[in-house]
């Protein structure tokens, strides 16, 4: 669990109403009553956990890779190979 700021002592508690699936609602209530938290504390944190992940997803940003000229793959290597992509690349055989 996270510790909690003071921005987020002095926050305003809100009533809402949701429908949850029953299955989940279970697990949740197993969880609560396993912990000793409320219902409604184990809830929230995985709302905050759900927004949390969401930013960073959105932070990432996608990897590019160069290219480079060339004709693509050499005749004869073989990528699914370690051994066989080291005896084309150093000269190294893999049958020692």
């Amino acid at each position: 669990m996270m510790p909690r700021s003071h921005a987020q002592t002095v926050e305003t508690i809100m009533r809402t109403t949701l429908t949850i699936d029953s299955v989940v609602l279970a697990e949740f209530k197993r969880r609560s009553a396993e912990t000793h938290q409320t219902l409604s504390r184990l809830v929230e944190d995985a709302l905050r956990e759900h927004l949390s992940r969401a930013r960073d997803v959105a932070d990432t940003k996608p990897l590019e890779f160069p290219f480079v000229g060339g004709e693509g793959l050499a005749q004869g290597v073989d990528l699914s190979s370690s051994s066989g992509l080291a005896e084309y690349l150093y000269g190294v055989s893999g049958d020692r």
